[in-house]
């Protein structure tokens, strides 16, 4: 996610940089024959341009619009994540009996597990090899299934079955643990319909072609009494609309490990923290500062 600090940018501008040349380029040589060439009889009703000029900033408010409430509710689903991680935690310190010798291994037991969850979330949404801690915990417990987030969650029902059949929790208390487990799996099953849906390719290339038509007509319903005016706004109008389109198509994925993605690893780096300090743990890892102006 970037930051809202030291944006560069020169960064977005190369991610749209084959479109700037390509309209700049259309611009100055459409400019130019038709102030001097066989071009200067060609001319099209401003009125034609304005109507697809129109239909371009309805479609792109349409698909920004919607992109932002993809980028919206994954922030609003770790959000839940973030705060359903701690109730679990919090119920299991609070609601295991402490007189029983197995309350410490339990606890740690789903502590451990939970934040080893949220980092296994956002790497398999990323489609990211798993990091050396997952590996580890994968390795030790022999954890092998095709959704690990989803096989971890069964391994929280486990342990507290065990600690029911230990008398270490009540039928209500497990009852609330175990919707506190429902719930994540809830927020996980949003986060992979949201990873999972991908948004019209036909809307995209359609939007495309329009803002290309768009640049295609703009300088022939433009007037020709100022080569540098006509050839800027040619150049100005439509990269604007391409701007305002690339954003969106960066927005609509917040899953990709991408600048504008929803910070998974930062967020789970906060539960592991609160987690760790809930269950009076002495190794707290630090905060990690962000670099290159955003967290992931």
């Amino acid at each position: 996610m970037l930051l809202n600090k030291r944006i560069s940018i020169l960064d977005f501008i190369k991610t749209i940089k084959v479109d700037i040349v390509l309209i700049s380029s259309y611009a100055v040589v459409v400019g130019i024959f038709d102030q001097y060439g066989f071009l200067d009889k060609i001319s099209v009703p401003i009125g034609v341009t304005a109507v697809f000029g129109t239909a371009v900033a309805l479609l792109l408010g349409f698909r920004t619009n919607q992109a932002y409430e993809r980028w919206w509710e994954a922030r609003i689903i770790w959000g839940a994540i973030v705060n359903d991680s701690r109730t679990l935690v919090r119920q299991c310190v609070s609601f295991f009996e402490r007189s029983n010798e197995s309350y410490e291994a339990l606890v740690g037991e789903m502590a451990n597990r939970q934040i080893i969850w949220c980092y296994a979330l956002g790497e398999s949404l990323r489609k990211l090899p798993f990091s050396h801690r997952v590996l580890k915990y994968k390795e030790s417990n022999k954890t092998e299934a095709f959704n690990i987030p989803n096989s971890l969650l069964s391994q929280h029902s486990e342990t507290l079955l065990k600690a029911k059949e230990k008398k270490m929790v009540n039928d209500f208390q497990q009852v609330q643990i175990d919707s506190t487990i429902a719930r994540l799996c809830d927020s996980m099953g949003k986060c992979e319909r949201l990873k999972n849906t991908v948004f019209p390719k036909a809307h995209s290339l359609l939007i495309h072609l329009i803002i290309y038509v768009f640049a295609t007509m703009l300088p022939f319903g433009l007037t020709d009494k100022y080569l540098m005016v006509e050839i800027g706004l040619t150049i100005g109008i439509p990269i604007i609309f391409i701007a305002i389109e690339k954003t969106s198509i960066l927005m609509q994925d917040p899953f990709e490990n991408q600048p504008l993605d929803t910070p998974m690893t930062d967020l789970a780096e906060t539960i592991e923290i609160n987690i760790k300090q809930m269950i009076g743990e002495a190794d707290v890892p630090e905060k990690k500062k962000p670099t290159d102006n955003y967290v992931l």
